[in-house]
């Protein structure tokens, strides 16, 4: 077996776990609610030289999404490694939905673009983005600034995101840029630090690669070497190479024009060369593979090897970079850390840019940026590209990521500076020193580097973040292999922003030589003990220990991280011998190690609480005072609101929606003067395709979202935010989350308490009855299946029996068995005279469950009643008889009865206004006997003629 052969066995497990960690990159924009209407968009081959001295070719895929009215701006979207211009789709159309033109492709070696990866080198992938430009330069959609100058931003993730910067600084037609969770140095992000590396002032430029001294991140760099090996697109959630799916189908496809694009294929319709086969180095150029092989089987990096690195990085060119600047950067992100985006603010500030800072509560471990960010992003483009709304400035944005509340969520805050720290003369960083305590201890490293400390999971931080609330809490370090200094119980919060600093000593503990990896990592320590690893951080270093057995003194740069550690929290350095996403050291040894400087320094970045706008303890001063005041008025007003939002006559109905019309800025209208009534008894289908306004129609009717013209009532009640009615709906809109270490009826019983209802009328056993989980509620829910958790779900949504019961899909990711299970437990539901209303896709199946249907299609109603009346349509009706001619002859008689024919054991037609049982009698009259008889047609028929398909 080759030694490359072996290093691919040795990275596909670990590769498997987290692939999921890579598409973040590729799709940092998400959707939240409803589907809008797709947006058109353009396809077409662009061919590109291999490399600046070659004859032969690379094709590049893209597409070009347009809004509304052109000419109008571009905005260039890269996507993720591993990834392709599919990845970045849904975030294509937010853009577009703005008034930008936009631009996606996929990269050399990705997709369906031909060619080898070469890790974002300027003379091939950065040049590939410079022939897209001078594309975007022909096209009449696109804004011009002058003759071959389009005016362009540039913005993606990850891959994604050093392209854009690199493109920035290559070529001076891209006028602004969006980085996001990039790096800005591959040799400093893959093998951080060294010992010869000292602390840096927050004013000093950026901290350089330390060469073969640097220790090798071999987690993350065998994920991304194992990404490049296949041909699989990592940006689809199964792993496959997705054609276009349901969200981007050829329907949303603009008619293409058949014209030769410049150095590229003619026409959107054409396909490029397929992929070549894979060799040894997959989809990587040989230079690639070798550097890559060198560093995984030594741990250390030639200059041939940095240098190969380096030319693929940012660094490269940030001197050149003047545009305006935002850089987007995850303070959960153990693969581009928070001081990758901190060198790249520095260096481009230093180069005459403006640049905005922005670090947020995600990254490669732990996830995209929401809505929030994703507006402020866009809101930099509309006003570097479009000349409209506030400058957004070039402050520092930070988030703090407080206590988990009982949800499992963490309780989250944005704290804005002036300026980001150290850009300017008057820097907003503040210093101070918390004394650590602890004698000199003797650390050892086993014998080949194992068993080694965890300091993280790659990429499943934010996974486990979300299930049980442990994302930082991972670490383990070893005994014996770790020396430990802890400092007292603070007296006040400590807000850590950025790069804490620490000097060591590190000696021989036996007759070890030559030099020791280490790893140093900074915990908060609870009052209960409970430690938490900011960011799941950790910094490697290597030290270089004297031959005369003296101690070697070393200055340790913290990774950067925010984290408010609480009063009465202690501080915890923690450095070990070994880390499992590190590559460690082989060989035996013992090490003494303590402290050079009895304190720790730690930063501080004062700023502004942007989401109160106040601080906070005067904030809930002002909130209790007024309280206080106006408690008797607002109870007076509320219970006039309640009387007079209150229609008697329907105090039985559970729910009735009149001229329900719901906009948003831009011109878009999600739903449109939507009426219907739903009654007792009934399990309503609401059925339409993508973009139709189901879910928005959903979440108005719980009161998440407030309508923009109509009202809703339920039970007689208008339904408004808080609305008392509220209660009377129980909910499944979304996926649930329980806790996976206690059981099904633990799950509920604690859900139910955060209600602060009584637990007696949770009614929990008689919400398991109807979901039908048995014995199995008595099961810790880490063991369900998808269909027991989705019954769960349903029993959640249950608690309290619900006189109206709303369901947002809940069949999805259910087997035939296990849909038919969800059947019955929703017709046992309004067996009892409750209200079941259902959106779905499933047209069969809601056929078959519902008794009332309503379709709607692109907001508006097209049709709404029994099922067996919407599924016969014109009446088109349907007889098995055991003569079917003169069945034929028969109904031929009846006025008004047309389009009749006959088949085996069969006779259709249409009916057109003329009762079946009218027919059926006609036929009995006449001596036929008929077996069956009903409508022709099935409710998928019907869906699809009201909705033009």
């Amino acid at each position: 077996m080759s030694r490359l052969s072996r290093i691919r066995g040795r990275w596909s497990i670990p590769a498997l776990i987290v692939v999921a960690a890579l598409v973040a990159g590729g799709f940092f924009f998400t959707r939240s609610g409803d589907d809008p209407a797709p947006v058109q968009f353009k396809e077409a081959n662009i061919d590109a030289p291999e490399s600046p001295d070659s004859a032969q070719t690379v094709t590049i895929e893209t597409r070009l999404y347009l809004p509304q009215q052109t000419p109008a701006p571009a905005i260039m979207l890269a996507h993720g490694f591993g990834g392709s211009l599919r990845s970045v789709h849904t975030q294509a159309e937010e853009f577009a939905r703005r008034g930008f033109v936009v631009l996606t492709w996929s990269a050399r070696g990705f997709g369906r673009s031909t060619g080898q990866i070469a890790l974002n080198s300027l003379d091939r992938e950065v040049r590939d983005a410079q022939k897209l430009l001078d594309f975007l330069a022909t096209r009449d959609e696109v804004q011009k600034d002058s003759g071959g100058d389009p005016r362009v931003g540039v913005t993606g993730a990850s891959y994604g995101g050093a392209l854009s910067l690199l493109l920035a600084g290559t070529d001076k037609r891209v006028d602004t840029l969006v980085p996001v969770i990039t790096y800005n140095d591959l040799a400093q992000a893959l093998l951080p630090n060294s010992a010869s590396a000292t602390a840096r002032s927050d004013a000093t430029p950026a901290a350089t690669s330390f060469g073969e001294d640097g220790v090798f991140k071999r987690s993350w760099a065998g994920i991304f070497f194992s990404a490049g090996m296949t041909s699989i697109d990592l940006s689809s959630p199964t792993g496959d190479a997705p054609e276009m799916g349901e969200e981007e189908s050829s329907q949303n496809q603009a008619p293409v024009q058949q014209q030769q694009q410049p150095g590229g294929n003619s026409g959107a319709g054409s396909q490029p060369p397929p992929t070549p086969s894979l060799g040894a180095c997959g989809r990587f150029t040989p230079a690639v593979c070798t550097a890559y092989t060198e560093v995984a089987t030594t741990g250390k990096a030639s200059q041939q090897t940095l240098d190969l690195l380096r030319r693929s990085s940012p660094v490269e060119v940030t001197d050149k970079i003047t545009q305006p600047t935002m850089l987007v950067q995850g303070e959960q992100d153990t693969l581009f850390g928070l001081d990758q985006s901190d060198a790249t603010a520095r260096q481009i500030a230093a180069a005459g840019g403006k640049v905005k800072t922005v670090w947020y509560a995600g990254g490669h471990d732990g996830g995209n940026p929401g809505a929030q960010l994703r507006g402020e992003i866009a809101d930099w483009m509309v006003f570097h590209l479009q000349g409209k709304g506030t400058d957004p400035g070039t402050g520092f944005e930070y988030a703090v990521q407080g206590a988990f509340r009982s949800s499992g969520t963490p309780s989250l805050r944005t704290v804005v500076a002036p300026s980001y720290p150290g850009l300017a003369s008057g820097s907003t960083t503040e210093r101070r020193s918390v004394k650590l305590s602890g004698r000199e201890q003797v650390a050892v490293n086993p014998a080949g580097g194992n068993p080694a400390a965890i300091s993280n999971l790659p990429g499943l931080g934010s996974a486990l973040a979300r299930s049980s609330s442990i994302s930082s809490r991972l670490s383990l370090d070893l005994p014996g292999q770790a020396a430990v200094f802890q400092s007292d119980a603070l007296t006040s919060q400590l807000l850590l922003t950025g790069s804490s600093t620490v000097k060591l000593r590190v000696a021989r503990g036996d007759q070890t030589s030559g030099e020791a990896i280490l790893f140093a990592k900074l915990y908060d320590v609870s009052k209960d003990g409970t430690r938490v690893l900011p960011g799941s951080a950790v910094a490697p270093f290597r030290v270089a220990l004297p031959p005369d057995g003296s101690a070697a003194e070393v200055t340790v740069t913290l990774p950067p991280a925010v984290r408010p550690v609480e009063s009465e929290h202690k501080l915890a350095l923690v450095v070990s011998t070994t880390d499992q996403a590190f590559a460690n050291a082989e060989q035996p040894a013992a090490y003494r190690i303590s402290l050079a400087d009895e304190s720790i320094s730690v930063p501080v970045v004062p700023g502004r609480n942007v989401t109160t706008g106040f601080p906070v303890a005067a904030l809930w001063g002002i909130v209790i005072a007024l309280l206080v005041l106006v408690a008797a008025g607002v109870v007076a007003m509320f219970r006039r609101r309640l009387a007079h939002d209150s229609d008697p006559e329907l105090a039985e109905v559970p729910l009735v929606i009149s001229n329900l019309t719901k906009s948003y800025p831009g011109g878009l209208t999600a739903v449109k003067d939507l009426s219907f009534r739903v009654e007792h008894g009934q399990v309503l289908g609401l059925l339409g395709p993508n973009g139709a306004g189901k879910t928005t129609t959903l979440r108005m009717v719980m009161g998440l979202i407030h309508p923009s013209e109509g009202h809703i009532r339920v039970f007689g009640h208008k339904v408004t935010p808080g609305a008392p009615v509220l209660s009377r709906i129980g909910s499944f809109v979304e996926g649930s989350g329980f806790l996976p270490h206690l059981s099904g009826a633990e799950n509920l019983r604690l859900y139910w308490a955060a209600t602060g209802r009584p637990l007696a009328e949770a009614h929990v056993e008689e919400a398991l009855e109807i979901a039908g989980l048995g014995n199995a509620v008595n099961r810790r829910t880490r063991t369900y299946s998808q269909g027991m958790r989705q019954r769960l779900a349903i029993a959640q949504a249950m608690l309290g029996l619900p006189d109206l019961l709303i369901l947002d899909e809940p069949t999805n990711g259910l087997d035939p068995p296990q849909i038919h299970q969800m059947r019955e437990v929703l017709r046992r539901y309004a067996a009892a005279g409750r209200t079941v209303l259902v959106s779905s896709h499933l047209l069969a199946e809601v056929e078959q469950t519902c008794s009332h249907v309503v379709v709607m299609h692109k907001g508006q109603l097209v049709a709404a009643g029994e099922v067996a009346d919407i599924a016969a349509g014109g009446g088109e009706a349907t007889f098995r008889v055991d003569s079917p001619s003169k069945a034929a002859e028969v109904l031929r008689d009846l006025e008004g009865v047309h389009d009749v024919h006959e088949d085996e054991d069969a006779v259709h037609a249409s009916l057109n206004g003329v009762p079946r049982a009218t027919a059926l009698s006609a036929l009995v009259t006449a001596g036929v006997a008929v077996d069956q008889a009903g409508p022709r047609r099935r409710l998928e028929d019907a869906f699809l003629e009201l909705v033009g398909e």
